[in-house]
């Protein structure tokens, strides 16, 4: 994400432990040891969960994901391998999650860097986080910042992500996070590297909705077009099916900085530049929203409580699916209540 940009990316081997893990839960599912079971993933209890644990096959992928109040997690959240000390978000926190009206979570599944255990960041964790979101009735999609290399490790990273399941249950959707421009590549480039890599995973997952988590275009168009010259809106309209600007307005001063006016405009934007006036948007706000309880600080400028409510008059009034705030570790309770009800109140156009 636009803000954490630093924060992220990661590389590896296969993913060697699902097959060992999809045993241990069928095994569970199957009620051996009674009617409840303590499920363990990467050595951490998910707690006490029913036996019986539902494998039918997985269903065909939708943009329902993408509708209404999301939340976002990235591995500096979950992964003890980047989370200094205790993480911040576990899977149990799916139910609460789901408590405060958010319907998708969207959540790290790889990265690119010497600490990345593998083509899929900790296969047990994010099993776990499949498993409670389906008991607590929240859709997780998994994203990840491709860095643009030359041969398929980008591609072979989202494909991990796109067939990864546990019992069954697999990521809800698919997005891919489009900023990274930390490398010695010129603009055409590396926009030639975005379009081949986009076009690549489009034929390989066919019909299946994708989601392109974008720098908001108010900042390559306006305030920065020197951060990525040429983005290839055009070239990649075709290829993605909703669009997710990192419109985090607590970066930006003077009017950028007002919720209400920077989202539209960026939604607005997106539709004007990708040259489809009925575009799919799910605007990505924040980062955070102080409310003076969060406990985790992201040595970030956060955004303010009282900031939610300009930005989902936004999201309905330009038409977007839905909107979260970046992120659900940099809010506190009661940010997390007010955005319930603001999006419970509001009208949201069906994404499909």
């Amino acid at each position: 994400m636009e803000a954490a940009v630093d924060r992220r990316w990661g590389p590896g081997p296969a993913l060697g432990l699902v097959g060992v893990l999809v045993v241990v839960l069928v095994a569970v599912a199957s009620g051996r040891g009674g009617g409840a079971a303590e499920r363990w993933v990467a050595g951490r209890p998910l707690g006490v969960v029913p036996a019986r644990l539902v494998v039918d096959p997985a269903p065909v992928r939708t943009l329902d994901p993408y509708h209404g109040l999301g939340t976002w997690a990235d591995a500096f959240d979950v992964d003890p391998v980047y989370a200094p000390g205790t993480p911040s978000v576990s899977p149990h926190d799916l139910a609460d999650m789901a408590d405060h009206g958010v319907r998708t979570l969207f959540l790290q599944a790889s990265r690119w860097d010497g600490r990345a255990s593998g083509l899929v960041q900790d296969p047990w964790l994010q099993a776990g986080f499949l498993l409670a979101a389906e008991e607590a009735g929240v859709a997780v999609v998994g994203w990840y910042l491709p860095r643009w290399d030359d041969g398929g490790d980008d591609l072979a990273r989202l494909l991990a992500v796109d067939r990864f399941s546990v019992a069954g249950r697999r990521f809800d959707g698919l997005a891919v996070d489009i900023e990274w421009n930390r490398d010695d590549l010129g603009a055409i480039e590396r926009s030639d590297r975005l379009v081949d890599l986009s076009d690549r995973l489009r034929r390989t997952v066919g019909d299946d909705p994708l989601g392109a988590v974008v720098m908001p275009p108010v900042v390559t168009d306006v305030i920065n077009p020197g951060f990525w010259p040429g983005f290839p809106w055009a070239e990649l309209s075709p290829l993605y099916d909703v669009w997710l600007p990192m419109a985090y307005w607590s970066f930006r001063t003077g009017g950028h900085a007002d919720p209400r006016a920077y989202t539209a405009e960026n939604v607005v934007r997106i539709r004007l530049d990708v040259a489809d006036p009925g575009a799919l948007v799910h605007a990505v706000g924040g980062i955070g929203a102080a409310d003076g309880t969060a406990v985790v600080d992201p040595g970030e400028p956060l955004a303010d409580v009282d900031d939610l409510g300009p930005f989902v008059d936004a999201l309905a009034e330009t038409g977007a699916v839905g909107g979260s705030i970046y992120d659900w570790a940099t809010m506190g309770d009661e940010a997390r209540v007010r955005l319930r009800d603001l999006m419970a109140g509001a009208s949201f156009r069906v994404a499909g």
